[in-house]
């Protein structure tokens, strides 16, 4: 049944039964977010609040969006990146299941930006984000919904670096919990979820054979120890560069070759950066690579590979499949860079597996209603998930997946409490 139309920007509302077709698949592999889902169809939770959120709009993000629709809230979705988009799952949310949509893959950057600024009119009580874009609009150009804000939240890495950044100038005007840094969501969904979904995006855009080759991972986060062990789970040769001294040691421990980009710039055959930095492969590095080397990005922004380096240096650029990009550089090399140096794993690929943003969007959902009840009296900043809500969402997913684990006596209990007990 089609619904009254919402406000939105879509590319085709015709397809929004093959994407109601994908949300419900991915709710199969979603039974956290559907208990929470269920609980706070009873409870309303989040009744009269508004919610503008920029997050990636694929099948996992549009069965959380339903959850917080089951709790009350007013939602407003718009795209975290431009190639992220699954346009039938957009037609969906808006001609199906109500919910005002602003996303079309492949949109422009002012398009980008515009789609920003419509999920802002409604004049949010809570935002959600994942890069961060949403709460630099609202401090940049939107400064008159400070007032009416109780707090955040944000999903990624380079989102939380952002808003500790603009929290050190005191320039972060409410509070927002850094969601990334919940232990069900980063021990799980940056290294099980970007490790499986960066290889298929790059599997998918170029078809290329893992087995033998050697692959540098840039950065040995969270992100980076999943690539590196997938890759390596895969038959290739590792090597990661690092600036960190305890992760590339780490890395060493893990089995992996470590060694300057410098160095590895002109082995490899294949890189994949998840930095969170700009021109993690920068020109120095692009006049060493070798000839048919592959460049992919699974950090938030295009940033990580100096693109403009990369055209600089060449010859002639054309699409020689769909989002690889031939860049012959002026000697002969050929060096492909893949979906324009954006998240590959959602520009070639679906993202993450759906049983992994069941832990991630659980917390998101939480962290929401977390803020509905306590926002007001919190000081503005970055907060951690409470260590009370992340357990939960541990112990929802044991309990979907039919696993029991041990609790503590009432001795042991006692025991770990008491300072007086030794040898």
């Amino acid at each position: 049944m089609t619904l009254s139309p919402v406000q939105s920007d879509v590319k085709d509302l015709r397809l929004a039964e093959e994407g109601a077709r994908r949300v419900e698949w991915a709710a199969r592999e979603m039974p956290v977010v559907r208990l929470i889902h269920e609980r706070f169809a009873q409870t309303r939770p989040l009744a009269g609040q508004r919610i503008s959120a920029c997050l990636h709009v694929t099948s996992e993000t549009a069965n959380l969006a339903l959850a917080l629709k089951a709790g009350g809230a007013d939602i407003r979705l718009c795209a975290s990146n431009p190639l992220s988009t699954q346009d039938e799952v957009a037609a969906a949310l808006v001609a199906i299941y109500g919910i005002s949509v602003f996303a079309i893959r492949g949109e422009d950057v002012p398009t980008y930006y515009k789609h920003l600024a419509q999920a802002l009119e409604q004049r949010p009580t809570i935002t959600m984000d994942d890069g961060a874009d949403l709460v630099a609009a609202i401090h940049r150009e939107r400064t008159d919904l400070l007032a009416g804000m109780i707090g955040g939240t944000e999903e990624t890495t380079t989102g939380v670096v952002r808003l500790r950044s603009m929290a050190a100038d005191g320039k972060l005007r409410y509070p927002i919990i850094a969601v990334n840094e919940a232990d069900t969501k980063h021990f799980f969904d940056n290294r099980y979820g970007t490790g499986q979904s960066t290889l298929d995006g790059i599997t998918r855009a170029t078809n290329v054979l893992w087995a033998g080759k050697t692959v540098v991972i840039v950065g040995y986060g969270w992100c980076g120890r999943g690539v590196a062990s997938r890759a390596r789970g895969m038959g290739a040769q590792t090597v990661i560069c690092e600036i960190d001294p305890v992760r590339a040691l780490e890395a060493v421990m893990d089995g992996h070759r470590v060694m300057p980009l410098r160095e590895a710039a002109s082995i490899g055959d294949i890189f994949i950066t998840v930095t969170g930095n700009i021109h993690a492969i920068g020109r120095e590095h692009i006049a060493r690579l070798k000839d048919g080397a592959l460049l992919a990005n699974s950090g938030h922004f295009n940033v990580e590979i100096d693109i403009p380096a990369l055209r600089e240096a060449a010859a002639e650029v054309r699409l020689v499949r769909p989002l690889v990009e031939e860049c012959r550089l002026r000697d002969g090399r050929r060096v492909y860079l893949l979906a324009e140096g954006r998240l590959i794993n959602l520009a070639a690929a679906e993202g993450h597996p759906s049983a992994v943003m069941d832990m991630s969007f659980a917390n998101q959902a939480i962290a929401v209603e977390h803020l509905a009840q306590n926002g007001r009296r919190m000081e503005k900043g970055v907060h951690p998930v409470p260590r009370e809500l992340d357990a939960e969402v541990g112990r929802l997913k044991l309990r979907a997946m039919g696993i029991a684990i041990d609790d503590l006596t009432e001795e042991q209990v006692k025991y770990l409490g008491s300072w007086e007990a030794g040898t």
